[in-house]
């Protein structure tokens, strides 16, 4: 039924934009922009996805509240299926603060009912409706960390492929085994901060090699660096497609994402895959939010021909 089955939590993101200066207990301060919209790495990652042309589904946890209708509404406007979100009046649906300082931010979140999800409710029936399955967030999510490796041998059992985006850990215990985990992991996707965290690491270099023997396919993303791909050994890497005007970097890993997994669940070849998941993060930079960028396919089509001078 789908290509993509997102598993992953679900919040809003409340954005703070042209703040002045820097938070202070007992003070206030004054931001000049404020947008309210569908937040959460694995949403935004959905979202964008099905844009691209994916047939995309979700699977998360929601509460029974205005929140949750506009994750509802803006995951549907995209096409993303929302059959699998289970919604409960005795959750509250989580969101995050976002202050957003160029291209940097501070975020504060609320778990809220992502903290409920676990893998027993990845169903077998659900598993086997997608051909490839894409987790985000982890740490966000301990009901899934907590079976994280049963989750992705389950997925591959069926004949699933696998993608994985950690992201940050807020406690920073970086507690996952990875080399229990990574053979089931067939595209694995953290950036440079969080693959040198994951492997207690000084250098991306050495996060590579900490893991390259049991790791399938890794695709580090590397900021205004661009990004890098080990496969088999070989490493490949891959500049970025540089934005002189950047709106916010919010979501621009979730695009990247995006656009690898889109590539990658075509059987493109590795390299195309990553040289089209660093344009999809720089077409997202190009607009406030993690989603906006992504409007439609037309909307990509047309920021990646005007700024990037890529036809898609």
């Amino acid at each position: 039924m789908f290509d993509v089955l997102v598993v992953g939590e679900l919040n809003v993101d409340i954005i703070l934009n042209q703040i002045d200066g820097f938070p202070e207990v007992g003070k206030e301060i004054l931001a000049k922009n404020f947008t309210v919209t569908l937040g959460s790495s694995s949403a935004i990652f959905a979202s964008n996805l099905s844009t691209l042309g994916a047939k995309t589904a979700f699977l998360g946890k929601v509460g029974d509240d205005q929140f949750a209708d506009l994750i509802h509404s803006s995951l549907n406007r995209k096409k993303v299926d929302t059959g699998y979100v289970f919604r409960s009046a005795e959750l509250k649906t989580g969101s995050t603060i976002v202050l957003n300082y160029g291209m940097d931010r501070a975020n504060v979140t609320y778990p809220g009912a992502m903290e409920s999800l676990t893998e027993r409710d990845v169903r077998d029936d659900i598993l086997t409706s997608a051909g490839h399955m894409h987790v985000s967030s982890v740490f966000l999510q301990p009901g899934i960390k907590q079976n994280l490796i049963r989750l992705f041998q389950r997925a591959k059992s069926f004949g699933l492929t696998t993608s994985l985006d950690p992201q940050w850990d807020p406690f920073e215990k970086w507690d996952i085994d990875l080399e229990g985990l990574l053979p089931y992991v067939d595209v694995f996707l953290p950036n440079r901060k969080e693959l040198m965290c994951l492997t207690n690491t000084k250098t991306v270099d050495d996060g590579i090699n900490a893991i390259r023997e049991f790791a399938n396919v890794l695709a580090v993303k590397d900021g205004e660096n661009g990004a890098i791909l080990c496969h088999n050994g070989v490493i490949t890497k891959i500049e970025a497609f540089l934005n002189e005007d950047v709106a916010d970097c919010i979501g621009a890993g979730d695009s990247f994402d995006a656009g690898f997994i889109s590539q990658f669940i075509k059987g493109v070849p590795l390299k195309e895959c990553l040289k089209f998941a660093n344009l999809a993060g720089a077409v997202n930079t190009t607009r406030s939010g993690g989603t906006t960028a992504f409007e439609s396919l037309d909307t990509v089509k047309q920021i990646a021909s005007e700024r990037f001078s890529y036809s898609i």
